[in-house]
């Protein structure tokens, strides 16, 4: 365990979404008595728990979670905000002896702190983004596709977030994000480590075991709370699971086809990820695959062979 420690400076566990990263994570944690630092653009936000798989109160007992409950769901936490608070807590733990873990399926929050991209520091635009969303996200979208267009590959078509926040960029500099973005990485050696699920078949029952899951603790009661606190219109309402799940609440649909839309579109989202992770997306660092449901021995193991 102390080599680990000595010879690792970050350990980074990702993969698709409802791999296992969460049980993972949080067994080495306590094995290497290390703080977890979340990668997951939804979990930043309070109040989403159910539906994007949030560690509960329990599973977070005796190992620190950061990055988790951080921001309303009605504010903007930007890429750039992102980073720094990460590489704040980094620097802090390496002054402690202490190696940090980041977990999660956000490729460009990983990637954000494992190649030390540089990120312009454009604080958000209120006026601008209520100009831009009266716009809708399809005419939005489809001004990116011409301004940035490298940056809208990035970036799925109905991703109000990201999509908003890139034409931010442009109009307040006038040049494309995907511009203006390089990077420095770290000093420090990162180990990382990926979770997959090789058959497919296995992974869509997964996805709708814990969307049943989901269902079952609460999430409808979950995505009305968020309708009353912040209106029906609120943009994370609209992304993976909430959306569809919102359909059902405004009776466009029925539940069997919620349900089943989740699942198509989880499986569609985690086939993006899985490209991003093996191709460019995620830099030159290798990646450590292992299968869903493997072990903290299994990390272990890594470690012993690298060290």
């Amino acid at each position: 365990m102390e080599s680990v420690k000595q010879n690792v400076g970050l350990i980074v566990i990702l993969g698709a979404t409802a791999t296992g990263k969460t049980s993972l994570a949080i067994a080495l944690a306590k094995h290497l008595n290390a703080p977890i630092l979340s990668a997951d653009s939804r979990q930043v936000y309070r109040y989403l728990d159910i539906g994007t798989a949030k560690p509960s109160i329990e599973e977070r007992q005796g190992v620190p979670h950061y990055l988790i409950d951080i921001i309303e769901p009605d504010q903007t936490l930007t890429l750039a905000d992102y980073q720094d608070q990460v590489q704040t807590l980094i620097a802090k733990f390496h002054a402690e002896g202490v190696t940090p873990i980041l977990v999660g399926g956000s490729g460009l929050y990983i990637k954000a702190i494992t190649a030390g991209l540089k990120i312009p520091r454009v604080p958000p635009q209120p006026h601008l983004r209520s100009q831009l969303e009266e716009l809708g996200q399809h005419y939005c979208y489809q001004v990116l596709q011409q301004v940035d267009p490298v940056g809208a590959t990035k970036i799925h078509a109905n991703d109000q977030v990201r999509t908003l926040r890139s034409l931010e960029v442009f109009y307040v500099t006038g040049q494309p994000l995907s511009s203006q973005q390089y990077e420095q990485p770290p000093s420090y050696p990162i180990v990382q480590i990926g979770l997959d699920c090789a058959d497919l078949g296995a992974y869509r029952k997964l996805v709708g075991d814990r969307t049943e899951q989901m269902l079952a603790q609460g999430w409808l009661d979950e995505i009305r709370d968020l309708q009353q606190r912040y209106g029906v219109y609120l943009p994370l309402l609209k992304t993976l699971g909430y959306g569809e799940m919102s359909d059902y609440l405004a009776n466009k649909t029925d539940l069997a086809t919620a349900k089943e839309l989740t699942i198509i579109h989880t499986c569609q989202f985690a086939k993006r990820q899985r490209t991003w992770f093996r191709g460019s997306g995620n830099g030159d660092l290798p990646i450590h695959w292992l299968p869903t449901g493997s072990t903290w021995e299994d990390a272990i193991s890594i470690f012993i062979a690298r060290v």
